[in-house]
């Protein structure tokens, strides 16, 4: 009996490099919106719930253009959605320094920005790891992936405290939303061959997947989990450069604070992620919270 031709696959290197520049830029750029709160309020008149609530409604729109995202790339390749998300991304951001009103910005730095990330982050780069990397070696990687983001925040937000302070906050928008337009390069890195798409298994609506997902407790666990996690970094993402300057700190202080959260994230990230290779995931998952919601609790 003759066995079926191997599928044509990325080499894991190439992989790995060209997903993990693509999340540094996307994450990273993401990470630093709280940088603009203050001058973008104060310049607009706005309240800070106006920019809040933008970035609510990005995270939200992150969230539900997520699965679709990866259905797309799942079925016409990571490459096509990099592609239309990085340009989302730069419009967005182009779009967030023009808005003059809350609903314009809204619409901006919320639904176009929100949707440009679902396309170009860990929905579609993990989605390509997954068919190109070995499984033994498939939680390292996306561990290395996502210390990728977590190094973006470090690099990315004091570039951005640099743009705002040398450019203003209008420029240094007009600025990343150029070099968002870099991901454009990478994303010839993650082109699959057309036969690595071709489905192994019988085919599934996404409406299908959903509810085989939610029917598991381990997946509703998870995203719970994600629920924390999310409001918790993005609370503190947007809300303390203001709440550090409300109480006479300069914004270097925030600056440093932020980048030095996404240092150390990723040593613990890579550190998970090499884990998850030995032990249970959901003793580390455990941990993790636990660990978290002490120190929090600290700083307040």
């Amino acid at each position: 009996m003759s066995l079926p031709p191997a599928q044509p696959k990325l080499s894991m290197t190439q992989v790995l490099l060209c997903g993990a520049f693509i999340v540094t830029l996307s994450m990273g750029i993401r990470h630093g919106f709280g940088l603009w709160l203050q001058p973008i309020t104060g310049d607009r008149g706005w309240s800070r719930e106006t920019f809040a609530l933008a970035i609510a409604v990005q995270n939200l729109a992150w969230g539900l253009a997520g699965p679709f995202a990866g259905m797309v790339a799942d079925r016409f390749g990571a490459f096509r959605v990099l592609i239309v998300g990085t340009l989302f991304y730069a419009a967005g951001l182009v779009l967030m320094g023009l808005a003059t009103t809350g609903l314009a910005f809204m619409g901006s730095a919320g639904i176009l920005i929100g949707m440009a990330q679902a396309g170009t982050t860990y929905a579609v780069v993990y989605g390509v790891i997954a068919r190109n990397v070995a499984p033994e070696k498939r939680s390292w990687a996306m561990g290395v992936a996502a210390a990728a983001g977590s190094f973006g925040q470090f690099l990315m937000v004091p570039v951005e405290s640099w743009l705002i302070g040398s450019f203003g906050w209008q420029n240094a928008l007009f600025i990343l939303g150029c070099v968002a337009l870099a991901i454009l390069p990478l994303a010839f890195g993650l082109r699959e061959p057309a036969g690595a798409l071709a489905p192994a298994g019988p085919k599934q609506s996404i409406g299908g997947a959903v509810r085989e997902a939610f029917g598991y407790r381990s997946f509703q666990l998870l995203t719970a989990g994600y629920f924390v996690c999310g409001f918790q970094v993005v609370f503190i993402g947007v809300h303390m450069p203001s709440y550090l300057k409300d109480h006479g700190m300069g914004p270097e202080v925030a600056t440093t604070a932020l980048a030095l959260i996404g240092l150390f994230n990723v040593i613990g990230t890579y550190a998970a992620g090499s884990l998850g290779q030995r032990m249970p995931k959901r003793y580390i998952l455990s941990a993790i919270y636990i660990l978290r919601s002490v120190v929090i609790a600290a700083f307040l």
